[in-house]
């Protein structure tokens, strides 16, 4: 048999002992709160990087050749050509309204609008600061919707390579996003 006993402890130890617990509590949460700055302002500069690597990929993106109006009349002068040889039973004003369906599918004005707009609303987020996870994670999902839409509505090889780079920049930013509050 074993019989624990608990020294009398004296009213001065008893008060020490509050305080140190107290002190060392209190220096737990100075490093923690220290740690978490810092650890916000490296999410920052990433967060940042990322933002910026977006903004170059749809300045890109703006400057491919293949996505200006007279690349895309001479692609579809092409497709409609090789069409009308291979038959001739093609309704000409039907085919038309497809060539201009095409044509406006084929603009992604919007898209690349879009993306520089969430950029500057995110950049605008960091330098504010705070609480800012939800609105930044709201953003990377519009990123998101925005680059798959630029890569579906590509229409020669540079600008889908252009949209495939942006996706993977889009969730690497994503994914950040997730680590703030």
């Amino acid at each position: 048999m074993i019989e624990v006993t608990e020294e009398d402890e004296s009213e001065e130890e008893h008060r020490a002992a509050e305080t140190a617990i107290i002190s060392g509590f209190g220096e737990a949460l100075a490093a923690l709160l220290h740690m978490r700055q810092a650890e916000g302002k490296t999410l920052g500069g990433l967060l940042s990087t990322r933002l910026n690597e977006i903004a170059t990929l749809t300045a890109r993106a703006e400057n491919t050749p293949g996505r200006k109006p007279e690349a895309i009349k001479a692609r579809l002068a092409e497709q409609v050509s090789a069409l009308l040889q291979a038959s001739e039973r093609f309704d000409s004003d039907r085919l038309y309204q497809e060539a201009v369906l095409l044509a406006a599918k084929a603009d992604i004005r919007e898209e690349l609008d879009r993306l520089v707009s969430h950029v500057a609303q995110a950049k605008k987020l960091l330098a504010a600061g705070g609480a800012i996870g939800r609105k930044l994670d709201f953003l990377a999902q519009e990123l998101h919707r925005e680059s798959n839409t630029l890569t579906a509505k590509a229409n020669d090889l540079e600008l889908t390579n252009i949209g495939l780079e942006l996706k993977g920049v889009v969730e690497q930013f994503r994914e950040q996003v997730q680590n703030l509050e």
